[in-house]
């Protein structure tokens, strides 16, 4: 089957390695993640190219995504795009940037520095953001006609399927106001030994978009349940499989020993959301009346008069409500294959099983008012004025064995800021956002941010200029702090604000198919997990640099899609690879009378070698190897093909993942290697009715 797909790929494609010509690119390029850019690491996700047609509906339905701080409405476009859709279920994400455990929708962390987000107070929620959407990722939609999708994933048979479900519906009832659910269950059996992963989020919607009232409503809960295997016991059942057997034998993924070995699953990771969100707004302004001249006939003419309501002041209030259940269960604490490194202490419990769990809820009020932009000719930017609460509670173990019942934390954050915004017009838009805080755990942070864009026409193309800068000094987050288990403990009362400064400028060039970013940022008081797991601040500042150059090229049907980021920290505390490559190979054409859309390609992940973070699964995250044990994960090509068909509203497609597996380092994550050759299918249907 390998053969045949390299074949397929080699004899469609080999004319396209022939001097390529730059064309017209659309300045939204491909991501990884939503959150995946910006200088804040939580912006809006960018797009591929090319979307679902919806040209032939009037009026074009209407998607938007919000601002979880203030319920800003966002434009964005209608559902996911067809170049490329195979890659939007991989868990190390579209372009590869993502380590992970090999099984779909498992923990993962990112190596491009400017986009791994800091540890958030949702903290055991930060390694699932492949399933993870928070409010500011959500599709609106607005249609006048019922708006529903429906995406299948499946990949492998029996013991080691993977699937994935998704359903989303919107109808509107009336001009302002839409309601819709969005249902998305991932299981996933995993190649490797008692590896498998089962997630479910149910998410309910409401909108009102009015002149004068506009109201968000957005209600997830999700269920995550990990089986963890503490990866496997000897790297050389990768490495070298002729050392293991002798030369006698090669080893199916499931013979490979792994460390949570008896007989079965018995070391679980589990994670219970609530997410409610809920932003109103009322709009104070003045009512402008236009007459305009609308011809009857040929011989008459008739003057009508159009009211449009033009707000000027909004007031908004934004609530935003998260309870969070984590557990973690260990079976057989005592397993032989167990190193002295898995479990090095032991405070609540000393026989075999390990029954952890911690509580965390959130309620965060905000409340703003705001001057805004365009209601007359010399409001030319918005400026807002805000005040924020949040209230923490959370319930941990008690702190060794002597204790009785939960220990209880709660914590009050009060801030207030201001923003100065104009994102009207095509040439200039930019925004800053600062705020301070005031009372509690807010005494002492700070958090001031800006982007700038500009857009002008430079020889007959579009060039944009984005400046993006960052200065903050924040405490680290609630679990970072404090955290009580049976095999991990820490109290940090002591612990300082980290104090990070960031500026990053990018230039995109639309004709040249050109994006060039560079940045640098300096932190103090660097917070990190240590080789043992554990919560540490760094004693010196530590500086990284990173740089991405997007050059795709376009020669009739033949493409060349490339993506370079190059990095360099500082300290050993942040390790990250020098190089990260991306390139994908492809034919782009129409089929049966442009009934047929067809993209059939290969495409290429590759890293360099370095020290990555390793997994540990009692606490959940990705920390610092052990010194004296480090391995180093990269320096091997991950090829993917595949054939991709858009016909009408339906996408599909078929996809060999990791089509060159063969005897290499092909690990994401230390002592976790990626799943083997697989063959994986997917489609989407979309329907307007």
């Amino acid at each position: 089957m390998k053969k045949l797909w390299l074949l397929l790929v080699l004899s469609a494609l080999g004319c396209g390695l022939m001097p390529l010509r730059a064309q017209v690119v659309n300045t939204n390029m491909d991501p990884n993640y939503a959150g995946a850019t910006g200088i804040d690491h939580g912006g809006e996700a960018e797009v591929d190219s090319v979307w679902v047609n919806t040209d032939d509906i009037d009026p074009a339905p209407y998607q938007w995504k919000l601002d979880d701080r203030f319920g800003t409405v966002r434009p964005a476009e209608v559902d996911t795009a067809f170049l490329n859709f195979p890659n939007t279920n991989h868990t190390e994400g579209m372009t590869g940037h993502y380590n992970h455990l090999g099984n779909l929708g498992s923990p993962h962390l990112t190596r491009i520095w400017n986009e791994r987000p800091t540890f958030s107070q949702l903290y055991w929620l930060d390694p699932y953001s492949f399933f993870y959407t928070g409010p500011a990722d959500f599709p609106f939609t607005n249609s006048r006609l019922p708006y529903t999708n429906i995406s299948y994933f499946f990949a492998g048979s029996g013991q080691s399927s993977e699937k994935r479900f998704k359903a989303y519906f919107s109808r509107n009832a009336g001009k302002e106001f839409a309601v819709g659910f969005k249902v998305d269950y991932l299981y996933a059996l995993g190649y490797y030994q008692n590896q498998s992963n089962s997630q479910f989020n149910g998410s309910l919607f409401a909108s009102y978009l009015g002149e004068r009232y506009e109201a968000k409503l957005l209600y997830g809960y999700y269920y995550l349940k990990l089986a963890e295997n503490g990866g496997i016991t000897d790297d050389r059942y990768i490495t070298d499989p002729e050392a293991m057997a002798q030369g006698t034998r090669q080893f199916d993924a499931r013979e490979m020993p792994v460390l949570f070995d008896d007989g079965g699953a018995s070391v679980w990771n589990r994670n219970r959301l609530h997410d409610a969100f809920f932003s109103h707004s009322y709009n104070i302004g003045f009512t402008r009346t236009e007459e305009t001249i609308a011809t009857v006939d040929s011989t008459r003419q008739d003057t009508q008069r159009v009211e449009e309501y033009i707000p000027v002041t909004s007031f908004t209030h934004t609530m935003r409500l998260q309870t969070n259940k984590h557990t973690f269960q260990s079976n057989n604490d005592r397993s032989s294959n167990l190193p002295s490194f898995q479990y090095p202490n032991t405070y609540l419990r000393s026989d075999n099983l390990t029954r952890d769990s911690t509580t965390f809820f959130s309620l965060r009020n905000t409340l703003s008012v705001s001057l805004l932009e365009g209601f007359n000719k010399y409001a030319k930017a918005g400026l807002r004025a805000f005040v924020e609460h949040e209230f923490r509670n959370v319930d941990l173990m008690p702190s060794d064995s002597t204790g009785a019942g939960m220990v209880n934390y709660k914590e009050h954050e009060l801030y207030v800021g201001g923003e100065l915004s104009k994102r009207q017009g095509r040439f200039l838009h930019y925004d800053v956002i600062g705020s301070v805080g005031l009372l509690g755990k807010a005494i002492g942070q700070f958090d001031v941010r800006g982007n700038l864009d500009m857009n002008f026409r430079l020889w007959n193309d579009t060039v944009s200029f984005i400046a993006r800068g960052k200065v903050s000094n924040q405490l680290p987050a609630f679990y970072l702090r404090h955290y009580h288990s049976n095999h991990y403990r820490w109290d940090n009362d002591d612990m300082a604000k980290e104090f990070r400064t960031r500026v990053e400028g990018e230039i995109q060039i639309d004709r040249w198919r050109t994006r060039l970013l560079f940045g640098m940022e300096n932190i103090q008081n660097y917070t990190y997990l240590n080789g043992d797991a554990v919560p540490e601040q760094s004693g010196s500042g530590i500086q990284v640099l990173n740089a991405m150059l997007r050059q795709d090229f376009k020669l009739g049907i033949f493409h060349l899609d490339n993506e370079v980021n190059w990095q360099h920290s500082t300290g050993s505390e942040l390790p990250l690879p020098a190089l990260s490559l991306y390139h994908n190979l492809y034919i782009d054409a129409y089929l049966a009378k442009r009934v047929l859309r067809l993209q059939l390609g290969v495409d290429v992940r590759y890293f360099t070698e370095y020290e990555a973070p390793a997994y540990t699964p009692a606490i959940g995250q990705f920390h610092l190897q052990k010194a004296d044990e480090t391995v180093q994960i990269g320096g091997y090509p991950i090829l993917t093909a595949y054939i991709n068909f858009h016909l009408k509203q339906t996408r599909f497609f078929v996809q060999m993942y990791h089509l060159n597996q063969s005897t290499g380092n092909y690990f994401l994550a230390p002592h976790y290697p990626i799943n083997p050759s697989i063959l994986k299918f997917g489609l989407s249907w979309n329907f307007f009715d």
